[in-house]
This record gives C-alpha cells, structure tokens and sequence, in this order.
C-alpha cells in the first residue's frame, strides 16, 4: 500500500502539472507527444499493478484473523464481506484514472484492439465494484463513479462510429476527391452559389438595438477590393456542408444535389462582407475568412494522407491563383499571410488525426447534445443507480451514503485535521493523510479537465468555422441574440489566448549549448533543439521564391542562388561547394560556413537590410541542420547515405576538437580551432567540416580581404552582398526540400502531425496545394 500511494502520488502530480500548465494560455487540442508517451506508459502498467494491490488489500483483514471462528449476523457481516478501507480507496484511484485517461487517448480510436482494450478495462472495474461491494451507500458512491467510466467509453464508441459512416468526416476525402476531379470541373455549384449569396443579401447588419451602431463605418473596408478578392470570392472549394451534397453512390462516385443550399463554399464566406455590415465588422482583419479558407484547404490536403491521388495540374493551377494572386500580393508581410493560413490548415490536419478533445465534431448542435443533454442523461441513470441500489427505497438509498462510508460520515475535513494531529505519532496518519491528498486531487483535476475540454471547444478553430458557416447557410440565425452574443465574444476571447505561432527548430553543429550532445550521443533527443518564431522576412523570402519558379523548382539546390547578385564574379568560385550529389552533404557545408561568416562578422553592426538577409540565412541554415540531424525521413535524399553523412560529421568534429573540448570551448574559441582545418577550394569527399570551414573562410575573405582590410561602406556594402548571397542560396536549398510526393516523405510529414506539424510541413502543403515540383535530373 506504501509503494502504491507513492505510485499514485507520482502519476497524481503528473496529471496536475499537465492540465495546469498546459492549459493556461493555449487552446490546442493536440497534447505534447513526448507527456503522451510517458503518460501512456504509465497507465498501461497501471491497471495490472493497481488490481494486484486491490487483490492484496482485499485479502490482507482476512489473513490478520486466521483463527477468528466467530459468525457475525447482520449489518456486522454485510461490513465485514464489504471492501475493507485501502482496498476501497484503490478501486477509487483506478476509477478516477480511466476518467482521466481520456487526457491522453486520441478521440479516433486507431484500430478494434484499441476498442476492446477500453472495454475490457471498463468491463473490468464494472465487475470490482458490483461484485465486491455490497452495502448501498458504497455501492451508490461507486456506481456512480464506474457510470462515468462507462459513460466515457461510449461516448468515445459512438465519436468513432459517427466519423467512419459520416461524409464530413470518415468518407469526406473520398467525397472531397470526387467533387474536385468531377463536379468542380464540370460548372457544379454554380446555382447554388449564386442563390446562397442571394440570401445573404437578405442579412441585416444594424437596427437590432444591441449597440452595433459603429459597424457600418467599418463595412467599407470589406466592400469592393481589387482582382485579388474576387478570386476569393469565386471560390469553389467546399468549408462545409458537403455530407449534405450525397444523394446515393454510384459505381464511378456519387450522386450530388446540385441545388442544396446547406454547401458553405470559400466564395459564400468572403462575398459575405458585402451584404452583412454585422459580419464585416466582427472580421475586419479577415480572420476568420482565412480561417474558412484554411478549413477548406485542410480537406483538399486530407486526400494525400489517405492515399488519394494528388491534385490534378488544373486544380493546382486554380490553387496557384487562389494563393499566390488572391492572397498573396507581393507586399512585405504578404507572406506572413500566406503562412498563417497554410499553419492553420496543417493544425487542422494535427487535430483531425491525434486530438484529445472532440474538436472535429465542433457545431452548436454537438455542444448542446455533448454538452447538455448527455450530463441530463448521465444524471438520470445516476438517480436509477441510487434507486436501484435501495431497492426502490430512495429515503434509505440516500442515507446509506452517509452511513456507509465512513470518510463522508467522519467529515473530510474532520478527518484530515485528526490525521495532521497525529502524524508525529503514528507512522499510518501520514500515509492515510498521504491517500487523501491524491483522492482529492484526482477528483480536482477530473473537474478541472471536464471544464477546461468545453473551454478548448468551445474557442477551438473548428468551433469558429461551424458558426460562420452556419451564419453564411442559415439565414433564420442570424437574428438570434445567442448567435450574436456568440459572434460578439468568441472571437474576443480567442484573442486573448495562445492559439500557438509558426515555428521552427535552430540547431547548431557548432554551438557549444546542450543541443549538441543530442549530436555527438547515439541516440536522438529532438525535444531538447530550442525553438524560435519563423520571422516574417523568411517567410517573404520563401514566397517570392515560390511565386517567382512558378510551380517548378530548379534542380541545382542552390547553385543558381549564386547568380542573382549584382556583381556575379564575386561568388562564381564557389560553386565548388555544390559539387557533392547528397544534398546532406551540401547542407551541413553550407551550415558551418554560414555559422563561421556570422561569427567573423559579428562585431559590425548591421543594417536592418543585411540584418534581414543575416536572419534568413542564418534561420534557415540551423533549421535544415537540424533537419538532416534529426528527420533524414523528410529529405529527398537516401535516408541511409544522410545517417552516414551525419555520422562522418561526428567523426571529423571529434578529431579537430576532442571529445571534452567539444562541450568546453566557447564558440568563437571553437571555430578559430576548426579553422585549421582550411583547405584548397574544391571539394573533398567526406570531409563536409572541413569543406565548410574552407568556405566559411573565403566567404570572410571577400568582405575583409578583397576590399584591403578597410573599414567603411565598402565593407559594409561587401557584407550586405555576402548576407544577400547566402539568404538566396538557404532560400533556394529550401524550396528545394519541400517538394515530394513519394510515400516515404508522406510517412514522414504524417508523423510530424503528431508534433502538429514542422514547418517543412507546412511548406509541404503549400507546395502540394500549388503543384510545386522539383525538375527530374
């Protein structure tokens, strides 16, 4: 009983400091995949180990008393065959754990082994607590408690047979790819495009007395727009509604109705501004409109990860229009648009396959059925329990509870100041003391948890888009003062919490931080990289590479980067240092060479233009490191050949360092002992270190050795053009990454949705979306 209150103290704590401090400023729906897999650990040792302990503390009154032949008659012997007190209080830690588990289980159940697993567990705790406890009152108290458990599971069985027979959400990718190759193309939802604007014509924006007399100053701002919204509003691309578009299967796809208005299209939520001044003032920034768009975007991209064919070279082209033209306008902070969009998208894509929470059910009427009506039915079967358990006797049921469970009869409070009194006394105060504390934290944080779920759904991105859609579809809505209230403050409230920036991994072969132990030990430690915002320069960068190579991107990786100077005879004997075949290769070279250029130029103060391409360079640069470090699976070379590039690296690192000095050395001590390792210019097999060095050295030479040493503009112009030559060479060895269609890449960024996404991901949907290839050799 020691060991196991200590286990559960343990496990208590856990679950504590999870929905704490995981739920404070952030409404995601994905828990950390790292707390997931301890979390799932130890719950699967959980059940077994805690069974084992009930077992023992069942038996262990019967084994104190070997020779007791005495018979008691009565209520005597109904308490003595009931449950004794430990035995009790760890069928209450298991039952308040399966509540728990939900935490860490997905809402899509993967598999029916997954499905027998929870019945089983449930069937299980359901036999301990009818069969061993026999007085009414703990009955009731335990009955109760195995009710929420079973509750659970059924809810969990119905979320998944409703996501597998349900073309919103199971068959919807099957539904999506029908409607694109065939009703798309074919002028489909064009009547119905045109009527459902016509009833948003009829929405009315003021004169309902709630104080919305501001708006029509703002609904200007939403009218007319240049071609760029236009292409919006013509939008074809499905938000929601689709399941309402089958009529029947046929033998080469479906049936649709071609006049159903529940169809919510990308162009009925943007043209709504144009009639709806209550609209127009609540998206003023166009959030919400992105957000439909990133909606509609993550159900065209759900087909790829389930092995649906890829985007035909027309829908592509139509993509390339929609993003590049209609959001994208070749303004700086353009790209951050761009890039929040597709980060929704692949959020959504995280949350569809791995949520905790049952977010993709989002809609006013799941919150009320869910949320409302399921608690009164739960409430109901526990008022049977209480009736049952008193065999019809409600009067007695109820004071049984009070009776027979001697922790609610003594006062929990009560009960607690007596074991504080007596803990220096006796050694079992403290632990009795010990399993209170944990029964009452459990139950604090399955209130908690319950609450903060209709938190998450509630101000949850799939919640937003079923009530704009909703309000699009549904003219008679829109004059309810509920829908308003919820148009009003919702948003309001998301503002106020973290809904999680693009970011991206910085790792450094040179750095003398902990994050290069992950790089010099056998095993791999990615969650120890540091991360940092994307900053909006690079996503500028990435998108006029994007939009400049229109959908194909050259096959050189970087090689042409170094033509797009004003002065081309400054970099073209560098071109060496593309020579090898493993991109690997070329990146860990280009990687050290920029980490040598920024340290030697690190004393000059830098423009806010070099300053820019610095922050590009060098952003990209770690971020591709650590891509060939820790995700070999996400690059378009041999998986095989990028772990023995690495490896090599290791290798050449430890003999021009040492082992010790490696973690010792400062940085700019360690890059002055590795630049001895300069050699001529030209390539050497693997020997990527010493290529970088031999590059990083004749990058500083151009900026202080051509220019004769002065300080001036003329080094400060020599400096900005290096920066500009690396940003384009990261940028363009980038793009070239992105692009893949194979499975292995898939499998790859399929399991990054388990993180949420990278954001080689997120540049992977864009460029699937856009048809962005790389050239055959």
């Amino acid at each position: 009983m020691v060991s196991g209150s200590v286990l559960m103290f343990i496990l208590a704590g856990m679950f504590f400091n999870l929905n704490l401090f995981s739920g404070i400023s952030d409404v995601s729906a994905i828990l950390d995949p790292n707390v997931r897999l301890i979390l799932s650990s130890a719950l699967s040792l959980f059940l077994p180990v805690m069974s084992y302990l009930f077992s023992e503390a069942k038996n262990g009154e019967a084994r104190l008393r070997p020779g007791s032949s005495s018979t008691p008659s009565g209520a005597a012997a109904q308490q003595q065959t009931d449950l004794t007190l430990q035995a009790g209080v760890i069928l209450v830690w298991m039952l308040l754990v399966e509540l728990l588990r939900k935490k860490v289980d997905a809402i899509r159940m993967q598999g029916f082994s997954s499905t027998l697993q929870r019945a089983g567990r449930v069937v299980w705790l359901g036999s301990l607590v009818f069969i061993n406890i026999h007085s009414s009152g703990r009955r009731i108290v335990y009955g109760i408690l195995w009710i929420f458990c079973a509750t659970t599971l059924v809810q969990r069985l119905a979320f998944n047979e409703f996501e597998k027979r349900s073309f919103a959400h199971g068959k919807n990718a099957r539904l999506i790819a029908y409607y694109m190759a065939h009703a798309l193309g074919h002028g489909h939802g064009h009547a119905a495009q045109q009527q459902e604007q016509e009833q948003a014509s009829h929405h009315v924006g003021d004169g309902d007395g709630d104080g919305d007399g501001d708006i029509e100053q703002h609904a200007g701002a939403a009218h007319g727009g240049g071609p760029e919204l236009l292409l919006l509003k013509k939008c074809r691309y499905i938000v929601m509604g689709e399941d309402h578009l089958v009529k029947e299967a046929t033998a080469d796809g479906y049936k649709l109705d071609e006049g159903s208005t529940s169809v919510v299209t990308v162009g009925d939520v943007w043209s709504l501004t144009d009639s709806d001044r209550r609209f127009a003032a609540v998206d003023r920034d166009q959030r919400l409109r992105r957000l439909c768009l990133s909606f509609a975007l993550f159900k065209l991209l759900r087909r790829r990860f389930e092995h649906r064919e890829p985007p035909s070279e027309e829908e592509a082209r139509n993509s390339r229009e929609l993003i590049f033209k209609g959001l994208y306008n070749n303004k700086p902070g353009d790209g951050s648009t761009v890039f929040q969009v597709i980060n929704d998208e692949v959020n959504f894509l995280s949350e569809y396959y791995h949520s905790v929470v049952p977010v993709i059910f989002a809609s006013p009427f799941f919150l009320l059925a869910n949320y409302v009506l399921l608690p009164v039915v739960v409430f109901g079967l526990c008022v049977l329990t209480v009736i049952l358990s008193g065999n019809g006797d409600v009067r007695y049921a109820v004071t049984s509870i009070h009776q027979d469970n001697s922790s609610l009869q003594a006062g929990i409070g009560n009960l607690t100041i007596c074991l504080i009194k007596d803990l220096t006394k006796s050694p079992e105060s403290f632990f009795s003391l010990l399993d209170i504390s944990i029964t009452f934290l459990l139950f604090i944080i399955f209130l908690y948890e319950s609450l903060w779920e209709i938190v998450v759904f509630i101000l949850s991105n799939w919640f937003m888009v079923s009530l704009v859609c909703n309000y699009t579809a549904k003219e008679e809505w829109c004059g309810k003062p509920t829908f308003r209230w919820a148009f009003r403050w919702i948003p309001c409230l998301r503002s106020w919490m973290s809904h999680g920036d693009l970011n991206f991994k910085q790792l450094s072969v040179l750095s003398p931080r902990l994050p290069p132990a992950t790089i010099v030990l056998p095993f791999k430690l990615p969650m120890l990289v540091p991360s940092s915002t994307v900053p909006v320069c690079m996503k500028d960068s990435i998108m006029e590479y994007f939009v400049a190579h229109d959908h194909v991107v050259p096959i050189s990786f970087g090689k042409s980067a170094l033509q797009k100077i004003d002065n081309t005879d400054m970099f073209s004997n560098l071109s060496w240092a593309f020579d090898s075949k493993s991109i690997a290769e070329v990146i860990l070279t280009w990687h050290i060479a920029t980490d040598i250029f920024e340290e030697g130029s690190s004393s000059h103060a830098l423009s806010t233009t070099a300053a820019n391409f610095s922050m590009v360079a060098t952003g990209l640069s770690r971020y591709c490191a650590y891509l060939v470090v820790f995700h070999p699976e996400l690059l378009p070379d041999n998986q095989d050949n990028t772990e023995r590039v690495v490896k090599l690296m290791k290798e050449e690192l430890r003999e021009s360092l040492g082992f010790l000095e490696f973690y010792l050395l400062g940085h700019a001590t360690r890059v002055k002992r590795i630049m001895q390792l300069k050699g001529e210019e030209s390539w050497i097999e693997n020997k990527v270190v010493k290529n970088g060095v031999t590059l990083g050295a004749s990058l500083l030479e151009k900026v202080f050795v051509e220019d004769g040493g002065d300080d001036g503009d003329d080094d400060d112009q020599l400096e900005i053009m290096v920066w500009k030559m690396l940003a384009n060479v990261w940028t363009e060895l980038m793009a070239y990454l992105v692009p893949s269609t194979d499975e292995e890449r898939l499998k790859g960024h399929e399991n990054a949705l388990v993180q949420g996404g990278d954001f080689i991901t997120v540049l992977w949907a864009l460029s699937t979306h856009t048809g962005i290839s790389r050239q055959p050799v």
